[in-house]
């Protein structure tokens, strides 16, 4: 353990010196069930709780590093549809009671959502919109966006169509349309893309997350599970950046 702080430490003091560090970090918070199995817990879903628990651990993190960006992977919308009732229920009940108050009482931080929210029960959705409006006029550091009931293919459609209600022609749309109108019409609006997208258990894919807005970033993929998933890593994870971006 002292080895590790240690590593730890002079890590963080050697990308603070002269590495490349992300503005902007995505991150995929997979394995809470398998975490939860692997240290013995009854409960499978208890992994969820933690989960949600250690996203403050990641926004003091990107506070401490000095990344302004954060945005996290809580819930897909395929995950919405496909998992028992009770484990859906159950995960928007600690975005309720944890991910939200958390994000909430960090007074450097904005919070903002993104996802499918009409998927979500009337609770969870409103504690989402809650927080984007007491947090938007804040003079806070820093951006917090919690993906939940996401699917990019999805988002991209939902762009598309809003494109097309925006009041101009379909000949006016095909003459002019560039990327930046697209990405004016994404749930992540006004947000910069990500400079670094980390998944955590092992999984080597994006799941449909960030499809646009990911299209330059570095990708980190890491073997161990979001709950466990520590200070350490996460400065191994910029380190990897950081060595990526400086070679270029």
């Amino acid at each position: 353990m002292i080895i590790r702080t240690l590593h730890a430490r002079r890590l963080r003091r050697r990308l603070l010196a002269d590495g490349v560090l992300p503005g902007h970090v995505a991150v995929v918070m997979d394995g809470n069930r398998r975490w939860a199995r692997q240290v013995g817990l009854d409960d499978p879903s208890l992994g969820h709780r933690h989960g949600a628990e250690h996203l403050q651990d990641l926004m003091d993190w990107c506070e401490d590093i000095g990344i302004r960006h954060l945005t996290v992977f809580v819930a897909s919308a395929d995950n919405l549809h496909k998992r028992a009732g009770t484990e859906v229920l159950n995960l928007m009940d600690h975005v309720e009671r944890i991910v939200v108050p958390r994000a909430v009482g960090s007074a450097r931080w904005r919070t903002h959502a993104a996802g499918r929210l009409d998927l979500l029960p009337d609770t969870t959705r409103h504690a989402l919109e809650l927080a984007e409006e007491e947090t938007r006029d804040r003079d806070a550091g820093f951006d917090l966006t919690v993906a939940v009931g996401y699917d990019g293919r999805h988002e991209l459609v939902d762009a598309v169509k809003s494109l097309l209600d925006s009041g101009k022609s379909i000949d006016e749309l095909s003459a002019t349309l560039t990327p930046d109108d697209i990405a004016r019409h994404l749930y992540t609006a006004g947000q910069p893309d990500p400079d670094l997208v980390i998944r955590t258990s092992g999984e080597v894919r994006i799941s449909g997350f960030l499809l646009w807005q990911a299209a330059f970033a570095e990708l980190h993929f890491c073997d161990v599970h979001w709950p466990g998933f520590r200070y350490l890593d996460f400065l191994r994870a910029l380190r990897s950046y950081s060595d990526s971006r400086g070679r270029r």
